[in-house]
């Protein structure tokens, strides 16, 4: 189900509503990822995971996270067995985001848990967690929007706008994304 946002507080239009420490945990961790993991080759996959576990990351089994991914906050993200963040894709983590066992979150898709309430001159961040099930695919360019869950094995097309939850073993596509088929739970013959 959508997950309402939550907004915070900050002193003014512009102003950051993280406390110096955070900024200095997300700088530190930006340029660790980009000295020690945004380089590695393919095979390097156990390294940048051992990167994402050091700061906060809650990852079971092996995932596979590309060099070219970026993750905002890893201490928001879990990552299930199997779980992929592709090529220049990226989790814009500002709340939690987690990925399904056998997901894949294709080339330059994005999920962002980060918005802001338009009614309120000073825009302050909102923010909503992102739920991804199991076996997943997002297509290249998929865009999912905070409070989003998506059902296990959905199939979301490239370039499509998840502005709202998806029902489980479904395949959809569209701006805005809406469901086109039920897929099969079983193999026929």
């Amino acid at each position: 189900m959508n997950v309402p946002p939550v907004t915070h507080a900050q002193d003014g239009f512009g102003r950051s509503p993280w406390s110096v420490g955070a900024r200095v945990r997300m700088a530190v961790w930006v340029v660790a990822w980009k000295l020690l993991c945004a380089w590695t080759p393919k095979f390097c996959n156990g390294w940048r995971l051992l990167w994402l576990r050091a700061f906060g990351a809650r990852i079971e089994g092996r995932p596979f996270v590309h060099s070219s991914a970026q993750v905002r906050l890893p201490w928001h993200l879990t990552l299930r067995d199997r779980a992929c963040l592709g090529e220049r894709s990226n989790a814009y983590s500002l709340a939690p985001i987690e990925i399904g066992e056998g997901s894949t979150i294709a080339q330059e898709a994005y999920l962002c848990t980060g918005t802001h309430d338009f009614d309120d001159p000073n825009l302050p961040l909102q923010t909503a967690p992102i739920a991804i099930g199991r076996g997943v695919f997002l297509g290249a360019r998929v865009f999912v929007l905070p409070g989003v869950t998506i059902g296990d094995r959905v199939i979301v097309g490239a370039c499509s706008v998840v502005t709202h939850d998806l029902p489980a073993n479904t395949i959809c596509a569209g701006h805005p994304c809406r469901v086109l088929t039920s897929r099969e739970t079983e193999k026929s013959g």
